[in-house]
């Protein structure tokens, strides 16, 4: 078995997953690879949603009777440990949403209706980059054709990082808002914060970072990024589906107008007008995903368990060690950085001329599972002249012998088709 310095126990961790014992074509066993598109869901996670729906199932907020009273403080201790665990000033600034695509769209649609300063209209420019996930770009194209927004984008450079070297052409005194993504979702890239945010800075421009790629695998510390709103989903860092984040720096949520109106985000309503909650309820409309929520609460107390810092270093081996194994066969080609450096836990290549569905369906008949197709990122595609690529992406039950795996898959893809 390969060792490699910095793993987690990843053999013991496994077993908190129960998906991964698995066997599937003729008893082969799950070689899982597509942890950038949903993570897989431990044990305690399954338990906490479980138990709430046993034990504590009822709405929120405003009943009086024990089952909502205790949902309430379930789904507020939930926010309390999102806070906790991205470093927020204030629990106040986490608003929960079904995913982060919708955390996205929160936030550019508040631009597209806000008041000075903050309005996004036809006098001002809107920046994101060409290797966002669609999630990152349809946004700002709809917000752009509403208001008619400039819509600008850094471009990306052969070794697949962003070309920032005419940062001051694209963020300039008329930006409203730079919107990025942190590790890209196809790439694997990390890229450069601190460049991009302080330029935003010089113009008064906010900034709204995509960390859905980011916080399963990293410390995500929102104070330390300086940005203006932070997005990530639940789905990806072992938790349920149905349930994202957005975070906001208070003031902000204070000034911007609302996103969607109903239930619970109301202060008083008569039938001429309303007023708004206070942050962060202004922003979470009608019955929120309350057993989802709960759910990654107990992911977040699962991946603490564990540190962050600890995943950090396993996915670094492990995809320092994938990079160093798939360089070796023939033909292969990663689209994007080809070192382990300044690099997320997700590869994507091509190899040779077989197409990428062809590469993960045999792949599929071996038990291994990756993705394929443009990854909700076409644009990154079309840059590179591809059709589209297979991706291997890891995570904290990652393993050497899974990678092996992987490559002897990819020379029986090679050999299957000649």
């Amino acid at each position: 078995m390969t060792q490699l310095p910095g793993l987690l126990d990843a053999e013991a961790l496994r077993k908190d997953f129960p998906i991964l014992e698995r066997s599937l074509h003729d008893g082969k066993k799950l070689v899982y690879l597509d942890n950038a598109a949903t993570s897989q869901t431990p044990r305690q996670v399954i338990d906490a949603v479980s138990e709430y729906y046993e034990q504590h199932n009822a709405n929120v907020h405003r009943g009086v009777h024990v089952l909502a009273e205790e949902a309430t403080a379930l789904y507020e201790g939930a926010r309390d440990k999102v806070a906790a665990f991205i470093n927020a000033p204030s629990r106040d600034e986490v608003i929960f949403t079904k995913n982060a695509s919708e955390s996205l769209n929160l936030v550019a649609n508040m631009l597209g209706w806000a008041d000075e300063p903050y309005r996004v209209d036809h006098e001002t420019e809107i920046v994101i980059t060409e290797m966002e996930h669609h999630s990152n770009i349809v946004p700002w194209q709809l917000l752009s054709q509403r208001t008619g927004a400039k819509l600008k984008w850094f471009g990306l450079t052969d070794d697949g990082r962003l070309d920032l070297s005419n940062i001051d052409e694209v963020i300039t005194e008329k930006t409203k808002i730079v919107s990025f993504v942190l590790v890209s979702n196809i790439l694997g890239t990390v890229n450069p914060v601190e460049a991009i945010v302080r330029r935003a800075q010089e113009v008064g421009a906010l900034v709204l970072i995509d960390a859905s790629q980011a916080a399963p695998h990293m410390p995500l510390d929102v104070q330390a990024l300086q940005a203006d709103f932070v997005a990530f989903t639940g789905h990806k860092m072992c938790g349920p589906t149905g349930i994202g984040v957005l975070w906001g720096r208070q003031e902000l949520l204070e000034d911007l107008p609302p996103f969607l109106g109903g239930g619970e985000m109301i202060e008083t309503v008569s039938m001429h007008s309303s007023t708004y909650a206070p942050a962060p309820h202004k922003f979470e409309a009608g019955t929120p995903p309350i057993a989802q929520a709960v759910g990654l609460g107990a992911a977040v107390d699962y991946l603490t368990a564990i540190g962050m810092d600890k995943i950090e270093q396993h996915e670094h081996a492990i995809t320092e060690y994938a990079v160093k194994r798939l360089l070796e066969v023939p033909d292969l080609r990663i689209i994007g950085p080809s070192t382990a450096e300044d690099r997320g836990a997700a590869i994507s290549f091509t190899l040779g001329d077989i197409h990428p569905h062809d590469v993960g369906q045999v792949l599929d008949e071996q038990g291994i599972a990756v993705r394929v197709g443009h990854h909700c990122a076409r644009p990154v595609c079309l840059r590179y002249g591809i059709p589209a690529t297979t991706r291997a992406s890891f995570y904290l039950y990652s393993t050497p012998g899974e990678i092996d795996a992987l490559v002897d898959g990819l020379e029986h893809v090679r050999n299957f088709f000649g």
